[in-house]
This record gives structure tokens, C-alpha cells and sequence, in this order.
């Protein structure tokens, strides 16, 4: 477990080796909720929730890049919402102003520390 400042919060990192590893082992810590992002917000395909920027918090971030080409990288957030939902958002090419809103952008950027 590693100790990382992300967004001016002190949280705890585990060490994943792959996605998957990341994905299952955060879902077995409580993070149930499929996220997919969309412009504005976050959403889940399985229920009515949805998240604005100001409606959740990240609490941990894992970055992998594929074996054959650094660019291919996939980013996992841990997303808490302030009504303590947890949830995963992988997002498969990184953080893209293309088709996300300004706030969203800022919200899913994340420091190396």
C-alpha cells in the first residue's frame, strides 16, 4: 500500500498489476457501481444515478498503459459520491476535453505525487 496526496486529501493506494486486478479489487472494497462518464456527469448504466463534478469525490486513481504502446493507457477512478455510493469509472484513452465538460475535465484530472 502505498500513501499518495491526490486533490489536497490524504488517502491510502494499493498496488494493482493489472486493470482487472484493480477493478475487482476495489469492487471488493465496496466500489459496486459501474460509472461511465457522460459530458457533464457521471453515470450509471444501472440505475437513475448520475453525478455532476460537485456530487462526488475521487478517493483513489490507478493508471496502466498497455504493453505495446504507452499511449494505450486506462485509467481507473474510485468514485464516492456525498451520499457515500461507491463506484468504478474506467476511462480507456485518459482524460479528453473532446466530449467532457470543462468541470468534468478538472475534476478527473489527477497529480502525480
Amino acid at each position: 500500500m502505498q500513501f499518495r496526496k491526490l486533490q489536497e486529501t490524504y488517502i491510502y493506494m494499493f498496488s494493482y498489476d493489472t486493470l482487472s486486478e484493480a477493478v475487482n479489487g476495489l469492487k471488493q472494497r465496496g466500489y459496486i457501481i459501474d460509472f461511465n462518464l457522460d459530458n457533464d456527469q457521471i453515470k450509471c448504466t444501472k440505475t437513475p444515478l448520475s453525478l455532476k463534478p460537485d456530487e462526488f469525490e475521487i478517493t483513489e486513481v490507478y493508471r496502466f498503459e498497455g504493453n505495446s504502446d504507452p499511449a494505450d493507457e486506462s485509467v481507473v477512478f474510485a468514485i464516492e459520491s456525498r451520499h457515500g455510493q461507491k463506484g468504478v469509472l474506467v476511462n480507456g484513452f485518459g482524460v479528453s476535453a473532446d466530449s467532457l465538460d470543462d468541470k468534468m475535465v478538472e475534476k478527473l484530472k489527477f497529480r502525480h505525487v
